[in-house]
């Protein structure tokens, strides 16, 4: 018994033609015939009652039909999201990005890629700048979405998007304005920063803006993250410097004062990985 087999046997049970059937199944009637006889045989039991005017099914018959339709839905639908799966375009894609993106970039790339693939399901985590790799290599992410560059023989990184260092102050704050801070202004204030691991792009950037002002930060506070920078910079502890695409979180109580330095975001992924599914998330994101 095998699965076409099956299949001629349920057109047929709707049909109750053999004619029609094997008009509808694209074969002869005599090939239908033998392969109903066949599939009657293997099972011992006899599937339909005919004679030259009618074909009805057998109490057995009925009873195969109703089960044998709920298995091929199953079968025609496991097939459908296997073909989908195949094809990339369902499964599901795990994406570390930074808090920043959040209410910027991120929204955009995910209207993107639901559009294209709404069967798709996306995880969304964050991830630690020096666990990236990792994560990637241990295939605890699929994608990571970086403001530092450092593409390795095994991952692959590329430019997706560029915005600029921000003074993220209280809202009444002194200052409003990039010319209100200079070497002797910046010297009077407490910095809270990002948390820099060694060797992170995104950290050198930030202690070129520093030097260009000619000093040394007084650094009070650091944190890794963004929304708790913030928080303490709305408590008056001191000012921060952040990307500025976090004023797209629309934060009250806070002002971002952008600079000319920019802070560019890399889409990175494993080299190797020939996943068809990735292969459509990146293509979306770098299109």
């Amino acid at each position: 018994m095998h699965l076409q087999q099956i299949r001629y046997f349920l057109a047929l049970s709707d049909e109750l033609h053999f004619w029609n059937t094997a008009a509808k199944m694209n074969i002869t009637q005599s090939a239908l015939t033998r392969q109903i006889q066949a599939l009657e045989s293997e099972l011992g039991l006899l599937l339909f009652e005919r004679d030259k005017r009618n074909v009805q099914l057998t109490p057995a018959g009925r009873f195969l039909k109703e089960k044998w339709e709920v298995e091929f839905n199953k079968i025609d639908y496991l097939h459908k999201y296997a073909q989908r799966l195949h094809l990339g375009e369902s499964g599901t894609v795990t994406i570390a990005h930074p808090d920043s993106i959040s209410a910027s970039l991120m929204p955009d790339i995910l209207a993107r890629i639901k559009k294209k693939f709404p069967l798709l399901q996306i995880r969304l985590v964050q991830v630690m700048y020096e666990n990236e790799h990792e994560f990637l290599r241990n295939y605890k992410i699929d994608l990571a979405i970086s403001r530092d560059f450092d593409p390795t023989p095994d991952i692959k990184a590329e430019k997706i998007y560029t915005d600029y260092l921000a003074f993220v102050v209280p809202e009444n704050h002194a200052f409003r304005r990039i010319k209100d801070i200079s070497k002797e202004s910046l010297r009077t204030q407490k910095l809270i920063l990002p948390t820099i691991d060694q060797g992170s792009s995104y950290g050198d950037i930030i202690q070129q803006m520093f030097n260009s002002y000619d000093i040394i930060p007084d650094v009070s506070l650091q944190s890794a993250f963004g929304s708790a920078i913030i928080a303490l910079v709305r408590k008056k502890l001191g000012i921060a410097v952040l990307p500025d695409s976090y004023k797209h979180h629309e934060i009250p109580g806070i002002r971002f004062i952008s600079t000319s330095f920019e802070t560019s975001l890399f889409i990175k992924w494993r080299t190797d990985d020939v996943n068809p599914l990735l292969s459509n998330v990146l293509k979306t994101i770098l299109r």
